[in-house]
Formats: structure tokens, sequence, C-alpha cells
């Protein structure tokens, strides 16, 4: 009888080791399906343009400011045309070495007023996905039609933060933020962060969405909801925060 118990238990021993390896198995190979057709919510697939942002896609942009060729690479595989900026370094604390301007005749690009922004290359690559899923989208939900355009009040600008003339410089110190003013619409009508944040309507619920998709996708977005000094405008950075890795949207 003993024999026949020992004999029975480590028959049950083993499969029950089978059936936990089988189902571990089975996750496993979910898992992995699920990584193949959600690769932006992964943190080792390569970040692709075409991917709806996704759970890591923020950081992902981020890291492109430590590899300009790399970046440059998913603007090319995108279909964005652009020109390289010279390097430009004022003093030892500002300049830039992989900013860009859209070209000017980019039919992917929605245009920026005043013509002309030079901006870092992870802040390219971000503008582009904010345009194409959250921009737009935002303005046929709310609006029904498109943004045909979108003020800015510039990037690159040789400043601590808030102007103070101590501490640390601000991400326009590197051409790594701009700071977005309002959108025009392809009726004619304008939508400002200044007059439309609190007023209720549809275009403020179009603001909203916009800043709100935009923290997916910068480091750092301040709105007017932050302080008085962003009462006119959205800030977007993509300031690279080591391995704290962590974003700010307010």
């Amino acid at each position: 009888m003993r024999k026949r118990d020992r004999a029975a238990r480590r028959v049950r021993r083993t499969l029950r080791v089978i059936v936990a390896l089988a189902v571990v198995g089975l996750l496993a190979l979910l898992a992995y399906g699920w990584a193949q057709r959600h690769p932006q919510d992964t943190p080792w697939a390569p970040l692709d343009l075409a991917q709806p942002p996704g759970l890591f896609t923020g950081r992902k942009l981020v890291a492109l400011g430590e590899d300009f060729p790399r970046c440059q690479s998913l603007l090319d595989r995108a279909g964005v045309t652009y020109t390289v900026l010279a390097p430009l370094r004022e003093g030892d604390n500002c300049g830039y070495d992989n900013a860009l301007r859209f070209a000017a005749d980019e039919p992917r690009i929605t245009p920026f007023t005043p013509a002309g922004l030079g901006i870092s290359c992870p802040v390219a690559a971000a503008l582009a996905l904010w345009q194409w899923e959250v921009v737009q989208p935002a303005a046929e939900r709310h609006l029904r039609m498109r943004v045909t355009r979108i003020d800015h009040l510039g990037s690159y600008n040789c400043r601590r933060l808030y102007g103070r003339s101590s501490g640390d410089y601000s991400q326009h110190a590197t051409a790594n933020a701009v700071d977005i003013a309002g959108f025009r619409l392809a009726d004619g009508s304008r939508i400002s962060v200044l007059d439309n944040w609190k007023d209720g309507g549809a275009k403020a619920a179009f603001l909203r969405d916009v800043r709100d998709g935009a923290c997916k996708l910068f480091a750092t977005v301040l709105s007017p909801d932050y302080n008085a000094a962003h009462r006119d405008h959205f800030h977007l950075d993509q300031a690279n925060r080591g391995s704290m890795s962590w974003r700010s949207c307010r």
C-alpha cells in the first residue's frame, strides 16, 4: 500500500508541475502576442512614429535626445521632411546640436506661426505624433473641422527658468521646449489658450484634450492650471530626468 501511495503522490506532483508549466507557457505566449500587437506599450520595442502613443512612447521620445541620428531616421521613415539646423553654442549652458526645422511645404505637418520654428529633434518627433494622434482628432471631435495652423511663442531662448537671474536653465535654452499659444481652424477662427481655456465650451474641451494628450508624449506639459505664468500657453518639453523618468503634467 505504502509503495502505491508514494507512487500516486509522485504522479500527482508530476502532473501539478506539468500543469503549472503549461499555464506559464500559455501566459508567456499570450503576453508575447499582446506585445507584438502593442509595441508602443512595451519598454523594449523600438519607437515607431506610425504607432499610436502607448505606455512607453513618452520615455522613448525623451531618449531620442541622446541619439540624433536615430531621431532623424524615425522622421525619415515617417515621411517627414525637415532641415537640420547648424549647431549653436552660447556660453556654457545654452545652444543645441540636434535641432531642426520642419519643411515649410511638409504636407504631414500642420504649419506653425510664426514660420521657421526651430526645435530639438525629440520635440519635433513628439509634435508630429501630437498633431496626428491628438490635435487633429480632438479638433474633429469637438469642432467638426481640422486645425490648419498652430500658433507658438517660440522655442530656443538662452534663459534660466522663469527668466530668473540664477538657478537652473530652462529647456528653452537648448531648444528642447516649445510654447503653444493657440490654434487656427479651417473656417478661419482661432482658439486661444488665453481666451478659451476657461470658457466652458467646445474650444475649452478641445484645449483640455490636446493638453492631456500631450502628457503622453512630452516629459513636461504645463498649462494655465499650473500657474499664472502659463495662462496664455502650453509649455511642452522633453527634459531627460535620467533614471527617475518622472513626468510632469499640469
